[in-house]
């Protein structure tokens, strides 16, 4: 019997191809699929990797031999993978590994209309059959059709985006770092007031010019010297399925993704107002402010797209942003988008006269260390001792909605998170300005640290 317990993660499967993570499992991962869902039809997209065909065709002749038909839309990013199953609606899975190394595979799966699929509704359920052996299906089996989407998913996330097609022109760098944005950038873009100098567009999923991950700096370099080298007014960078954008100033500096959560939910809440907005709780302290301040609602939630999803559809919200880079919007499905958060920051540069670092000064109004990482034996134990160390202190206030999180009377916080599966802790720290920012960090690191 199969294990695929180092595969099966909180919000997909993801593996090394072939050692963990081949196209008898994706056959076997279809067939349970279906099955599971009870799917008469389904949706699947791939992405430039070169196992990545291999595993979607598996993937059909699972599901197909379980009596579903197929439909390949074929190359693609992960929100096209989305646009599909929430305007098909029907289930979807598309064949990515993200920002991981080329080494990796992986297959995100998604109910009809986008909804996810992680291990409390249907990923446990899934794991389990394929382990016990998927029972053969006795009916008529299904068939495989293709349907270009590309264009009509260009169409729709134009539709969402108020006043896009009427900004001033502007000069934008865009990294897609060989990944699928290479493929949606260009569609998307057409017709647009933009001039647009690529980035390693060119799909190659062995990623020969850095690893297609924006939320590490080092990866951001190239995109930054060239904003800097031709006066763009922006630099766009996509990861490797195109699910996460990060954004570059005139300057050449990198944008907070809570200073862009900010910005867009302002956005939003322009054309729903009154509305309420999801932000994780390490995204700035700034988010819920101008949330508040332009007649919102925020609503905090832990870390991770099934909290923020989750915490949606609860509560209507009309826009959700974590600090990792992910948006997430209502009229999307409540699914994450790249493309809309750089549509949307189009927009609003577009919109308006002022340099992207002018227009985003009035959303960044903190000092953030950014998220700092720390090997340590005993996760529990670390995270007692820094408790103690804050907790007892006048004017704190703790919480545990997600790890540790202290708030100082001077208006300085942090949030210290264990890894679920790294023997690590993730802190984030802000502060009113740099100094109080770095002495707090610098206090909770000498406990989380201590020998």
């Amino acid at each position: 019997m199969p294990d695929l317990s180092n595969i099966v993660k909180a919000y997909d499967i993801r593996g090394v191809v072939p050692d963990e993570l081949d196209e008898g499992v994706a056959r076997d991962v279809g067939a349970a699929f279906v099955r599971v869902l009870g799917a008469k039809s389904i949706v699947t997209a791939y992405d430039m990797r070169d196992s990545s065909p291999g595993l979607a065709r598996a993937f059909a002749e699972g599901a197909t031999a379980q009596g579903a038909d197929v439909v390949e839309a074929g190359l693609g990013s992960t929100d096209l993978l989305y646009f599909a199953a929430g305007s098909l609606d029907v289930p979807g899975a598309m064949f990515t590994a993200s920002h991981n190394p080329a080494k990796y595979n992986g297959i995100k799966l998604c109910r009809a209309g986008a909804a996810p699929v992680g291990q409390d509704t249907g990923l446990a359920e899934i794991r389990a059959l394929v382990e016990q052996g998927v029972p053969a299906y006795d009916g008529k089996p299904g068939s495989v059709s293709s349907r270009d989407l590309l264009s009509e998913y260009a169409a729709y996330m134009k539709k969402l985006v108020p006043g896009i097609t009427d900004i001033r022109r502007l000069r934008v760098v865009v990294d897609a770092g060989n990944g699928m944005g290479g493929l949606t950038v260009p569609v998307v873009f057409d017709g647009l007031p933009l001039e647009v100098t690529p980035m390693y567009f060119e799909l190659d999923g062995s990623f020969p010019n850095h690893e297609a991950n924006p939320i590490e700096p080092e990866n951001l370099r190239d995109l930054q010297a060239r904003v800097r080298e031709l006066g763009a007014d922006i630099g766009l960078a996509f990861d490797g399925d195109a699910d996460r954008c990060f954004v570059v100033d005139e300057r050449g500096e990198i944008v907070s993704p809570s200073v862009l959560t900010a910005l867009i939910a302002v956005r939003e809440l322009a054309k729903d107002p009154g509305s309420t907005i999801i932000h994780n709780l390490i995204t700035s302290h700034a988010v819920p402010e101008i949330v508040r301040e332009h007649g919102g609602e925020p609503v905090r939630t832990r870390v991770g797209h099934s909290f923020i999803k989750a915490t949606m559809a609860e509560t209507g919200a009309v826009f959700g942003g974590e600090h990792s880079g992910h948006f997430y919007f209502r009229d999307f499905w409540r699914a994450d988008s790249g493309m809309l958060a750089a549509l949307h920051t189009l927009a609003a540069l577009g919109g308006q006269e002022r340099p992207l670092s002018q227009l985003l000064a009035d959303y960044g109004r903190y000092v953030a260390s950014g998220e700092i990482n720390s090997t340590v034996d005993d996760q529990k134990a670390r995270m007692s001792a820094v408790e103690k160390e804050f907790g007892a202190r006048a004017g704190v206030t703790v919480d545990h909605l997600d790890g540790l999180t202290v708030q100082l009377s001077n208006g300085s916080w942090f949030n210290l998170r264990p890894s679920n599966t790294e023997p690590l802790l993730r802190l984030n720290v802000e502060g009113p300005d740099e100094a109080a920012m770095a002495s707090l960090r610098d206090e909770v690191l000498s406990v989380v640290r201590a020998k």
